[in-house]
């Protein structure tokens, strides 16, 4: 009787999985997708705390966990290398990896005083990477 439920169970298990594993592949971006910087400009020499605008050209803007064709939600990577993020798997969140899944379309950041680089990177409404990954050229800004 144990070997039957913990059958049961296991199979059980597996069927509830199979949406989510399929949840995880990438989908593609409509072709011309286009995600970008409008403010700070490359070389920028910037106070802290600065206004980044994030602008998007080919698909909409919509909160995390929307499921509506050409859709999706801005990241920031700032600091952080696009070599550097797992691209098969949701992004996490932290102070390199900023999540706008409300939709945003800016924000407020505070940096140290120094150089840093940020990169926008635009993800679908699971927080995965389209495929190829729809991203901004790096923009290296000096913080005063």
């Amino acid at each position: 009787m144990n070997k039957w439920i913990a059958g049961l169970a296991l199979a059980g298990g597996v069927l509830l999985a199979g949406p989510a594993l399929a949840q995880m592949e990438r989908a593609t971006a409509p072709a011309g997708t286009e995600v970008y910087f409008i403010s700070p400009q490359e070389g920028a020499t910037v106070e802290s705390p600065l206004t980044v605008r994030m602008g998007l050209k080919g698909m909409g803007v919509a909160p995390a966990g929307t499921q509506a064709d050409g859709t999706g939600h801005h990241h920031l990577l700032v600091d952080t290398p696009l070599d550097e993020v797992e691209l098969d798997q949701p992004l996490p969140a932290n102070d390199a990896m900023r999540h706008f899944g409300g939709g945003q379309t800016e924000t407020t950041l505070e940096l140290e005083p120094g150089e840093h680089t940020l990169q926008l990177l635009f993800m679908d409404a699971n927080h995965l990477s389209f495929a190829p990954p729809v991203t901004s050229e790096p923009l290296t800004i000096t913080v005063e």
